[in-house]
């Protein structure tokens, strides 16, 4: 069966020789978060995996066959035309819109911690809210190339894709998934911005679209319990303020240069979810502040590079290019700012991951699968703006037995 999604792939990719070389600046810190990840992931989830399927290395085997399955599909999707994307870009939602729905119906979703928001397939379980994500962004940026012009006169046409992404909002937070909705909700907004809207109208929406995520905020009492627990912590640090103490417990024993790597102590059953969403206080402590810094650097190379390829995109006049770039370096930035922020006390607990470094299979493969896109976009970008590397491979290709 894989031979035949490969084939069919190949016929629908346009031929090599009308790409550039790959990025090294967007190529090795991603293979360096990913290969850092599984290192972190192995160092944080060694005791739980003892305990829970006496087995140490456990979840390290899980990683490696997530990373496998993520290279390979973003192999595949690299195989795929910018063009490509831009027209299936609405088919795409349309997609992940029923898998939200499906995803609510007991006995095709699975339920986990109080959430409905994973699809059980068997060999792994796939979490939908990771792939609205990228579905989103292909969605914003297609009607950005569609609608580029009526977005600069009229308050209606920044409103509707807004309208669209505000079902996909309404099923996560059915889950409920508020973390998953606030990137979608940030860098839609971020997309619309970029894309040259009015600014008095974006301004006006963005004070709508804040309000409304407020009220969501304080009218589910989970959501409010998370927030009070935020705020003050040690008021409770053996109930609701327990993770986040546990957390900040661990970022302060790291110090400057941390405790070494495999010597934590709260990775010892006093850190919930120390190899998932809480993995950045593993980091901190074994690693300590020069660790940290390594890490936010590398996540900074890959946005200010996500942007470096959008505004090239938008001087060759490729504004879906450009937005899809935007917004996946948007996506990245955002979401590991979420993720240090609830580390470290100063956001709410979101359950959101640190992409490319936490233990996740979902996201994972589904930001392989968008980083690959990202690199398809660079490379057909510099082919299109270097002429003498156009010629040089047209060239090649002419010479060729």
């Amino acid at each position: 069966m894989l031979n035949v999604v490969i084939d069919r792939v190949r016929h629908v990719a346009p031929d090599h020789d009308r790409l550039a070389p790959l990025d090294p600046w967007l190529v090795f810190p991603a293979i360096g978060l990913i290969a850092f990840g599984v290192l972190m992931v192995t160092s944080a989830s060694m005791p739980i995996a003892d305990r829970q399927a006496d087995a140490p290395l456990y979840f390290l085997y899980r990683e490696f066959a997530y990373v496998a399955l993520g290279l390979l599909l973003g192999w595949l999707a690299f195989q795929v035309e910018v063009e490509t994307w831009y027209r299936r870009g609405p088919a795409i939602l349309m997609v992940v819109g029923v898998l939200l729905v499906l995803v609510l119906i007991p006995g095709i979703g699975r339920r986990v911690n109080g959430s409905w928001r994973w699809i059980n397939l068997g060999i792994m379980n796939v979490q939908v809210s990771e792939l609205a994500k990228l579905a989103s962004i292909l969605y914003v940026a297609g009607y950005l190339r569609r609608h580029a012009q009526a977005l600069r006169e009229s308050i209606v046409a920044m409103i509707r894709p807004l309208m669209v992404l505000g079902v996909l909002a309404l099923l996560l937070l059915m889950e409920p998934d508020f973390g998953a909705t606030m990137v979608i909700i940030a860098v839609a907004l971020g997309l619309v911005f970029l894309g040259g809207v009015n600014f008095w109208q974006f301004s006006a929406m963005q004070l709508l679209v804040v309000g409304g995520m407020a009220v969501l905020l304080w009218s589910s009492p989970y959501r409010r319990a998370r927030l009070s627990s935020f705020l003050n912590p040690w008021e409770d640090p053996f109930n609701k303020g327990f993770q986040l103490t546990q957390s900040l417990i661990a970022i302060g024993r790291g110090e400057f240069d941390g405790v070494g790597l495999g010597a934590s102590v709260q990775k010892l059953f006093y850190l919930p979810e120390a190899y998932t969403d809480f993995i950045f206080a593993i980091i901190a402590e074994e690693l300590g502040l020069l660790g940290v810094l390594c890490v936010l650097a590398t996540y900074l190379v890959i946005v200010v590079r996500s942007f470096q390829v959008g505004a090239r995109c938008e001087r060759l006049r490729q504004p879906f290019g450009a937005s899809v770039a935007y917004g996946i370096g948007l996506w990245i930035g955002f979401q590991a700012l979420i993720n240090m922020g609830v580390n470290m006390g100063v956001l709410p607990t979101k359950g959101l991951t640190l992409p490319f470094i936490s233990y996740g299979g979902s996201s994972l493969v589904v930001m392989c699968i968008a980083y690959a896109i990202l690199l398809r976009v660079d490379a057909e970008s510099r082919l299109e703006e270097d002429p003498k590397l156009r010629r040089d491979r047209l060239l090649a290709k002419v010479r060729a037995p």
